[in-house]
């Protein structure tokens, strides 16, 4: 069985070490860098555990015939871009259930009109996860306010806004916001 489990992890931002200790039960980062590699024989049990850790659907870590994946074609690093060293592919995206979706309409900031946004739905206890990240954040009446997090101070929140010249917002009591994971940029 050929498994995706490196380009996943490395797609995730996740170290070795990192999957290793969110599987239950725990396990080392060796036996995650075996598995990865085929040095030791993956089952399905260990797949779901890896997937569990990963926070990603267990068929997103082999791969099958009758999905397209994304091959990649070079690595963008300090040297310029290098064609990578083994064959690698891209985890396509997969709707999660903590993810919200956003449609840019008016051009701001680093964003385009039509632009789409991925965001993954934080608890307030994950709030500082965002700092410095782009955030959507519910208001009362069915508004919203959208931003870059700033900082957080207990239960309140700062955000900068993306349109230029715009104030800072000062939020308190939010009860969840949505990181942006994710722009999707259509030609």
């Amino acid at each position: 069985m050929l498994t995706r489990i490196r380009d996943v992890r490395k797609a995730r931002g996740l170290t070795l070490a990192d999957v290793a200790s969110a599987c239950d039960p725990p396990t080392t980062p060796q036996t995650i860098g075996r598995l990865e590699t085929g040095m030791r024989t993956v089952s399905i049990d260990w797949l779901e555990r890896i997937a569990a850790a990963m926070a990603v659907p267990a068929s997103s870590l082999v791969s099958m015939p009758d999905r397209a994946d994304v091959p990649v074609a070079a690595l963008i690093g300090s040297n310029g871009a290098d064609a990578p060293e083994r064959p690698r592919t891209l985890l396509p995206p997969q709707p999660q259930p903590d993810l919200i979706g956003m449609v840019v309409e008016t051009a701001q900031g680093d964003y385009r009109s039509g632009d789409e946004l991925w965001a993954q739905r934080l608890a307030p206890a994950q709030f500082g996860r965002a700092i410095n990240r782009d955030v959507l954040a519910p208001r009362p009446a069915g508004r919203f306010a959208f931003g870059r997090l700033i900082a957080v101070d207990g239960s309140r929140i700062q955000l900068l806004p993306t349109t230029p010249g715009a104030r800072q917002q000062v939020l308190a009591e939010v009860p969840w916001l949505a990181m942006v994971t994710m722009l999707v940029r259509r030609p």
